[in-house]
Formats: C-alpha cells, structure tokens, sequence
C-alpha cells in the first residue's frame, strides 16, 4: 500500500470517529495521540474551546504500554478530582488497542466512566 494511501485512510477514519463526538463540561472529550517517542492525552471541553486536563507519558518507565496505562491511572485520578466522572473516547485515526486500550482501561479503573 503506498504511503499516500494509508494517509488518505487514516484522515477518513480520523473524520468518521471524530464527527460523532463532541465534549462537554460535563463529559469531556478525551483526544489520545500516540506516537513514535510517546502518547499524549487531553481532556477537551469542545463547547467552550478548553482543554481540562492534559498529561504525557515523559518521565515514565517502561514499555510503551505500560507507559500508557501509568499515564491513565494518573490522569485518571486527577479527572476525578476534578470533578470529571464521564467521558468520551477520541481515538482519532488510531485502532482500540495496545496503547489507547491500555490507557482507556486504567481511566475507567480510577472512576471515569468511557
């Protein structure tokens, strides 16, 4: 498949997800970016234009994965006390697994329901 190709798929699968959700206040939007050197997590109030919380995984020992869930139980912990009980999953072009399920599995252990 060349590169051109699996770009144009990645943006089409990055608009279906993303036209059907939109967040709150009250249930935030939680955009995952996954990389190469790290994943990265917001969690995005599209109503007034605001991220909530935010947080990487610099500074975290391991695989990319563990990695991964450390960063979901600490931001995790922080949404709660927040106030944040609800969310919503913005994957963007990426698949539910390894790292975004890792790290949407740990937010739901802490107390944020997804």
């Amino acid at each position: 498949m060349k590169p051109i190709q699996k770009q144009s798929i990645a943006l089409r699968r990055r608009m279906r997800v993303r036209s059907k959700i939109t967040g709150t206040q009250n249930r935030p939007r939680v955009c995952v970016r996954p990389s190469l050197t790290g994943t990265f997590v917001q969690f995005i109030d599209d109503v007034k234009s605001v991220t909530i919380l935010s947080g990487s995984d610099k500074g975290i020992k391991g695989t990319k994965v563990a990695r991964a869930q450390e960063l979901g139980k600490k931001l995790g912990k922080d949404a709660v006390a927040k106030g944040i009980k609800q969310a919503i999953l913005d994957r963007g072009s990426k698949k539910y697994h390894g790292r975004v399920k890792a790290l949407t599995e740990a937010l739901r252990e802490a107390g944020v329901t997804i």
